[in-house]
């Protein structure tokens, strides 16, 4: 007979969680404003509100962990990291941050001013949060398809090249600092960006004397989705293809909290010694000096481990193989979700799961809170709350998708838990016709307010 699979780890260390009843949940969630992100974290029994430094780290890196070297200055560690990048990446330089907003805050203080333009395919919260506090603006050039989760498009985080020309045609060079390509694309459901896609944007990128970019912070599971999905990538290696995939960019910025499987940190990939220099200032003034930039040298020690250990294939399957076994549960259910189901995340639709509640009643974020309430799960919206108003009039932006994310962290939770998320979102579907009201916002600010609404 066929072997079945198994994870190609064991596990060394638990991590007790502890199970809650209904009415302390409905108590909780009530507390907090019915804002999960105002959850204390024992309050939680299975904890998906993001991927972002929730993994577990391997026994490699906790022994880097305890030989990491805290040179303020020269630190070895920041030369095993950059060492991993120039390796795994192919950047000669970068500049290390505490984590991803950091990096982006640091890239965009020296390329980004008043009035510039940046398009890309779905920027994220903390992307479009620092392109938008400088005064500048961010333009989705995401393929159509990613904006109707029962397509099931094998790329769906492309750019449109006929929007992204548009924009790159009809406006200055001056206006347009650089072209940023998500890999995987998070806003639009955890989606890969096809090689193909990499490459005609890296011509009209040149065609335009326009710096190409990535937000490279699940850029493995992208690599290993080109793998799967692409034609000529089955017999190449996963570092082949990061290899090949950044060798279209210019640079990148990385939260590796995510594939770099740390829990803090984030990092700057450059190709230009000019920008590098010019970034560097910035560094020095946001982040600390240029050999640890806001990281303890024990935690570079980490993340050259764990770039390496996300670059391999049977990681990877693991990984994004236990992502689909929940997007396949939830399916065979009759929940509605994004297909294909992402590389981080399976992606609710709250249009098609309550369909009747509005989006100016927040319905992603309602769905969010009934998780939690059913069974202790936590999630996080992406959805109308995240998009924010808009800069100039103040109202709400309704985004085309409005979505619950079910983020599992990396090597933390067994197929049982999955089982377990699956049964209570079930058991919301079921009663989903009972659910008749949704939220108000009665306190905001003005940029990035999920967080704190």
């Amino acid at each position: 007979m066929k072997l079945p699979y198994a994870e190609p780890y064991k596990i060394k260390m638990v991590e007790t969680i502890k199970r809650t009843k209904r009415e302390d949940r409905e108590k909780w969630i009530k507390e907090a404003k019915y804002n999960l992100f105002n959850l204390s974290s024992d309050k939680v029994f299975i904890d998906l509100l993001t991927d972002s430094g929730t993994g577990a780290m391997s026994d490699q890196q906790w022994s880097a962990i305890m030989t990491g070297d805290e040179s303020y200055a020269g630190s070895r560690s920041f030369f095993e990291l950059k060492e991993a990048i120039r390796d795994i990446l192919g950047f000669e330089h970068f500049l290390p941050t505490h984590q991803g907003r950091a990096a982006e805050n640091v890239l965009f203080s020296a390329l980004v001013k008043e009035g510039d333009l940046v398009p890309g395919n779905s920027h994220f919260d903390t992307t479009k949060g620092h392109i938008e506090i400088r005064k500048a603006t961010a333009i989705d050039c995401t393929i159509d398809e990613a904006f109707d989760t029962t397509i099931n498009h094998p790329f769906k985080g492309n750019i449109d090249l006929n929007k992204l020309d548009e924009v790159l045609s009809s406006n200055p060079k001056e206006k347009i600092p650089l072209i940023l390509i998500t890999v995987t694309c998070n806003s639009s459901g955890g989606q890969p960006v096809s090689m193909e896609n990499i490459k005609a944007v890296s011509v009209l990128a040149k065609k335009y004397g326009i710096p190409l970019f990535f937000d490279a912070a699940r850029y493995a599971e992208n690599a290993y989705f080109i793998k799967l999905r692409e034609n000529g990538y089955q017999d190449k290696s996963i570092r082949d293809i990061i290899k090949e995939m950044f060798s279209y960019a210019d640079g990148n910025t990385m939260s590796s909290k995510k594939d770099g499987i740390v829990n803090i940190g984030g990092f700057i990939g450059l190709r230009s010694k000019k920008l590098y220099d010019k970034a560097s200032m910035f560094n020095i003034v946001y982040e600390g000096f240029l050999t640890y930039g806001g990281m303890a040298g024990r935690d570079m020690a980490a993340l050259a481990k764990g770039l390496y250990e996300s670059a391999d294939f049977d990681y990877l399957e693991s990984r994004i193989s236990q992502v689909a076994y929940l997007g396949n549960k939830l399916k065979d259910y009759g929940v509605p979700v994004q297909e294909p189901f992402g590389g981080h995340a399976v992606f609710v639709d709250a249009k098609r799961f309550l369909p009747h509640i509005p989006q100016s009643e927040y319905s992603a974020q309602l769905l969010a809170v009934e998780l939690f309430i059913e069974g202790g799960v936590r999630g996080v919206e992406i959805g109308t709350l995240l998009a924010d108003r808009d800069p100039v009039t103040r109202k709400n932006r309704y985004p085309e998708l409005e979505l619950l994310r079910l983020a599992i962290p990396r090597r933390v939770y067994t197929n049982n838990h999955m089982d377990y998320i699956a049964a209570a979102l079930k058991n919301v579907y079921d009663r989903r016709n009972e659910i008749t009201k949704g939220f108000k916002i009665i306190h905001e600010k003005d940029i990035m307010r999920h967080f704190t609404v």
